[in-house]
């Protein structure tokens, strides 16, 4: 573990089976305990401690889920090279104290996991039996996710058709149904009261209580603020595949959004204008611009015009690392 480390006084349990969390969440109901829940796909920094905080204060008992889930992947994107460390993870969980402190993991080994043998390697899901000769696995419209491509024969998706068509929906297709899918079977297994989300995925959290909404789900779905490194940068577990150089570079997304942020507040409220500032600002620093848009806190439709509360949404490129981030306006 990190060198001057303390040992951490208090585990958290750790549960692999689907039984056996339900099994936990019931018995601590019968209790008479609340439940908050903090997904995440592990490789944990303070953003996803700071979560643990804030689901604390909402509840008695917090479990934070770990699954890189590959239901949200496509068969090109990067989950082979998802960062992984869930021995460090659940260090530094036994290792918050008082009030961030976590009754339970739930670290499933796969939740599609009909008919899988189990993990190769990092990232690496093997599939036995499950694809007939001259089967391709991929649905009719050809677009695919990591789950679909091995075959696992899960055919039920979860979409919020029109919150994910936009920003991060355009270029990751199965993303968003993947994300609530398998939010749908963490919360189908883990049955919360209360379930956080970071803000720095601002989307995914819009679509996550969309679809708690529509579907009634007796969950309360908490936003909580993007916490940010010393310089700015918002914290992600993808930073750390930022090269110095990169890394550096990357903070032209979190200054143009705050300079973006003091235009609109003091008078520059022509989104196109905006708009164009902040993709010469990071482009002018060597990054790939996937999308700048300016949006409806709620809708998530694009505005012209910063007359109500907005949120700008960026994702873009440094080296081979992608992004997000934003920040909300309230005029």
């Amino acid at each position: 573990m990190e060198g001057g480390s303390a040992v951490p006084k208090e585990l958290p349990a750790i549960i692999t089976n689907k039984d056996e969390m339900r099994k936990w969440s019931r018995a601590m109901r019968c209790r008479g305990n609340t439940i908050a829940l903090v997904p995440t796909m592990g490789y944990l920094h303070q953003g996803h401690l700071s979560l643990v905080e804030k689901a604390r204060s909402l509840a008695d008992v917090v479990v934070v889920s770990i699954y890189v889930n590959p239901g949200q992947f496509s068969p090109s994107e990067d989950l082979s090279t998802y960062p992984s460390d869930f021995d460090g993870d659940i260090w530094k969980l036994g290792s918050v104290s008082g009030c961030r402190r976590v009754d339970a993991v739930f670290h499933p080994h796969n939740l599609y996991d009909y008919g899988i043998i189990g993990r190769k390697g990092k990232g690496d899901i093997e599939f036995e039996g499950l694809r007939e000769e001259g089967e391709t696995g991929l649905p009719a419209s050809g677009v695919s996710s990591c789950v679909e491509e091995m075959g696992a024969g899960h055919e039920t998706w979860v979409k919020v058709e029109r919150l994910e068509r936009g920003l991060c929906g355009k270029s990751r297709p199965v993303f968003f149904r993947g994300v609530a899918t398998v939010v749908t079977k963490l919360f189908n297994i883990v049955d919360p009261d209360v379930a956080v989300f970071g803000k720095k995925d601002y989307q995914q959290w819009r679509i996550i209580q969309r679809m708690v909404r529509d579907l009634d789900f007796g969950i309360r779905i908490v936003g909580s603020d993007i916490l940010r490194e010393e310089d700015g940068l918002a914290m992600s577990s993808r930073n750390v595949r930022l090269s110095p150089e990169d890394r550096e570079k990357a903070l032209s997304i979190s200054k143009s959004l705050f300079q973006a942020k003091s235009l609109a507040e003091t008078g520059q409220t022509n989104c196109g204008e905006l708009r164009d500032s902040l993709v010469q600002a990071i482009t002018g620093a060597g990054g790939k611009v996937d999308y700048v848009e300016i949006v409806d806190q709620q809708s998530l439709e694009t505005v012209g015009e910063v007359n109500s509360p907005v949120v700008i949404c960026i994702a873009a490129w440094f080296g081979n690392v992608r992004l997000i981030d934003n920040i909300e306006i309230s005029v």
